[in-house]
């Protein structure tokens, strides 16, 4: 795939983005984000299909924790190489890739999913949609080089947003299909995604572009690797983003397994907390790049430690309507968080290359170098924090057959990331440079 190269791409420059980069970057945004939308909804196709696995498909709640949570799993691990895939084969031809290897899990789901087949074939299977979870790392990556700082908050923003949002579309359908047909029809779901898969491909094939300029630095990923931020920014991303990708795999499951709601009930609830966590998120890069990452990031965490209390009290009273309110308002806040944080991946790394002495475009090249390696990573970890909730929800309903003793444990994370976010990056005097606290460099 030779593709479309261009060899010149210097966004910081405002003549360049005004007559040409901006157009040319918006147009390699929006098919970005439609092919990054559905690798989400194959990622979290299993929080759909658990909802057709009815008794007679011989799993309990348990062993259906265990699917998503696989499926959750193997998309943080592919995050890391999709990161650097894009500096080695270009943008737009892994974007190809990555669309028309969706069908691998696809066709493969389709083929399983009726009663008699054996668990080990349907953890198998559940395992090969988490390809889809590696789309994001690399869009993120690639559209990361595409935009200027003063707009990267807003641009991944909308990017990560829109492909959240094939979160609770493949959720809608799952719904319509359980509404209008029963618990009998899961390959329907399915059905729709094939001929999407399909056009996703196409369309990154006529109308994206690749960027001569992004180059695979093994330096940079030793550095971003070695480089605290890295690490703390990847505990953050646990709280936002992970918080956001492991409620929308569990929502479904923890509406029938403690509320006792009927499939058609549960999907009826599901999918309106991730649309709204999507929605928001782009949102939540705008109030970053105009307020500072930082203060919403913390703003984020306090707010979703106070919804998870509401959670909590709900949970242990047994009060659907409460327990909704609480957690479609986790939904919302992780999804502001989530725009936050990645708001303040690159603002950190041209910080330091102001505090190295480097200004204008040098500073921003640093920056765009060092935060393109350490998205993949900080992607990657951030989705474990999916793992982990799938994870505690299981143990948390073997054990007490509630989500409560699950809940006490988010609460006190999110306690941990609200005091993180305040000493490492707004305390004073701050530890990221002062003239990174104003303009569109704060972080």
């Amino acid at each position: 795939m030779a593709g479309r190269w261009i060899e010149t791409w210097e966004p910081e420059d405002e003549t360049f983005w005004r007559e040409k980069g901006e157009r040319v970057a918006r147009r390699n945004l929006w098919f970005s984000v439609l092919s990054e939308h559905i690798g989400f909804s194959v990622w979290t196709l299993w929080s759909v299909m658990v909802l057709f696995m009815g008794p007679e498909y011989g799993v309990d709640p348990a062993g259906k924790f265990f699917l998503i949570s696989t499926a959750t799993l193997v998309g943080a691990v592919v995050r890391v190489p999709y990161t650097f895939a894009v500096a080695r084969f270009g943008g737009r031809n892994w974007t190809i890739f990555t669309a028309v290897s969706l069908l691998a899990p696809t066709l493969a789901a389709f083929w399983v999913m009726e009663p008699g087949t054996s668990y080990g074939t349907f953890v198998a299977v559940a395992a090969l949609t988490g390809i889809g979870g590696g789309n994001f790392a690399s869009s993120m990556t690639n559209i990361n080089a595409f935009f200027p700082l003063r707009e990267k908050g807003w641009a991944l923003g909308l990017n990560a947003g829109g492909g959240n949002i094939g979160v609770p579309v493949v959720q809608l359908i799952g719904l319509l299909v359980i509404g209008t047909l029963g618990a009998a029809h899961p390959r329907l779901v399915l059905g729709v995604y094939i001929p999407l898969i399909v056009v996703a491909a196409l369309c990154a094939a006529l109308y994206m572009d690749n960027l001569r300029p992004v180059r695979n630095d093994t330096g940079a990923a030793k550095e971003a690797v070695r480089d605290p931020h890295t690490w703390i920014m990847s505990a953050l991303y646990i709280g936002t983003f992970g918080s956001f990708i492991g409620y929308s795999f569990a929502f479904g499951l923890v509406l029938q397994t403690q509320f006792g709601r009927t499939p058609l009930q549960a999907a009826s609830l599901t999918f309106m907390g991730p649309l709204l966590g999507s929605l928001i998120r782009p949102f939540g890069g705008r109030l970053a790049d105009r307020h500072g990452g930082a203060r919403i990031t913390l703003a984020a965490f306090a707010a979703m430690a106070a919804a998870t209390t509401v959670v909590i009290y709900a949970s242990a009273t047994a009060s659907l309507p409460v327990f909704l309110v609480g957690f479609t308002a986790l939904f919302v806040l992780s999804g502001l968080g989530n725009g936050s944080t990645y708001k303040m991946i690159p603002g950190i790394f041209h910080a330091q290359a102001i505090e190295k002495g480097l200004d204008g475009e040098a500073a921003a090249a640093h920056g765009r170098r060092l935060s393109g390696a350490a998205m993949g990573f900080i992607g990657a970890v951030g989705a474990l924090g999916g793992l982990a909730i799938n994870l505690a929800f299981r143990q948390s309903f073997q054990t007490t057959g509630t989500g409560t003793a699950a809940f006490w444990s988010f609460l006190a994370f999110y306690g941990v990331c609200s005091a993180l976010t305040w000493v490492v990056y707004l305390r004073r005097p701050a530890p990221v440079p002062a003239k990174a606290q104003v303009g569109y460099a704060e972080v």
